[in-house]
């Protein structure tokens, strides 16, 4: 039996002339990966930002855990809420530790258990803390500094994590990644996530249940498969057809990126990960997040190799057409 966590009850949220949200109802329920796609404008950030009063609705009630949000303090209400942006917002002049350990610390956790939290956080994306705990933000890469945003929003396990658009900015690779990570994550940890995104590709990849939002209205909530086999209307196909050509691009076989191969010299055959040239673009990604190439080879034979650089180029100039 579902359980909500968050309900909009006729929410309207009006600037001027203009209905950013237009008569929201909508109930999220407990441990849910739920996202909101639409593109710009469609009031989908509006809507995020109304669960935890960043934004106040014009008119209408939005409930959290059965509570309208109205009867929480404001502090208490954003304590519970994790908040992840798109804007890597790490405060640069404190440690990696330092950031995740900011909301414990305002909570007055005892610093054991705060080390403890740190350290268990950081190993579990894989960023070893003996290595990453006293780094400051700027010696980070994008996909690291934003794996710390993630984990700053997780350390006091708080009920409701939102994220606005929070891969949007980084390379397809570490996007790629991120996006395994936290479906990693949600399914170990069963937090609820409302995620907004206007990548209806990624909404496919993540969502429990979709909800495709256009002019402040919501046209549709279901699970990826039935938006996939039975869009709403017009638009809401269209939008998942953009989808699908990019997921297109990852299900290429390396052998279709041969303009893109660099030549082999005999002293990297033995030193770089090995892949066939009929493997999937999709499924080396992973390992290209780890090394900066790959050798191709095919019945046995080194070919060529493949570079990050060359991915994100072939990424680029198929994605823009």
């Amino acid at each position: 039996m579902t359980t909500p966590m968050i309900k909009f009850d006729h929410v309207n949220k009006i600037y001027g002339d203009t209905k950013a949200v237009d008569d929201l109802s909508l109930t999220i329920n407990e441990h849910e990966l739920f996202v909101l796609v639409g593109t710009s404008g469609s009031g989908k950030t509006t809507t995020l930002k109304m669960i935890n009063q960043l934004i106040k609705p014009t008119n209408g009630t939005i409930y959290f855990n059965n509570r309208a949000v109205t009867d929480y303090k404001v502090r208490d209400l954003r304590w519970d809420i994790g908040y992840v942006l798109q804007q890597i917002a790490l405060f640069p002049n404190m440690t990696v530790g330092q950031n995740i350990a900011l909301i414990p610390e305002l909570k007055h956790w005892d610093r054991a258990k705060i080390k403890t939290t740190v350290d268990e956080l950081l190993t579990q994306v894989e960023l070893p803390p003996e290595k990453y705990r006293d780094r400051m933000p700027a010696e980070l890469s994008g996909g690291e500094q934003q794996r710390v945003g993630i984990l700053r929003a997780l350390a006091t396990q708080p009920s409701v994590i939102l994220m606005d658009e929070p891969f949007s900015a980084l390379d397809p690779l570490s996007r790629t990644q991120l996006q395994d990570l936290l479906l990693r994550m949600h399914q170990r940890l069963q937090m609820t996530i409302v995620f907004v995104t206007h990548d209806m590709n990624e909404a496919l990849k993540l969502g429990d249940r979709i909800g495709v939002m256009r002019q402040g209205q919501l046209l549709q909530v279901a699970s990826p498969q039935e938006i996939s086999e039975h869009p709403v209307n017009e638009f809401v196909r269209s939008f998942f057809a953009t989808s699908n050509s990019q997921t297109d691009l990852l299900n290429q076989p390396l052998s279709q990126l041969a303009q893109y191969w660099q030549p082999v010299s005999q002293d990297m055959i033995s030193s770089k990960p090995v892949v066939e040239s009929d493997t999937l673009l999709k499924i080396v990604l992973p390992q290209l997040v780890e090394h900066d190439r790959l050798l191709i080879q095919q019945a046995g034979q080194p070919l060529a190799y493949l570079t990050q650089q060359n991915v994100l180029q072939y990424l680029s100039e198929h994605i823009t057409q």
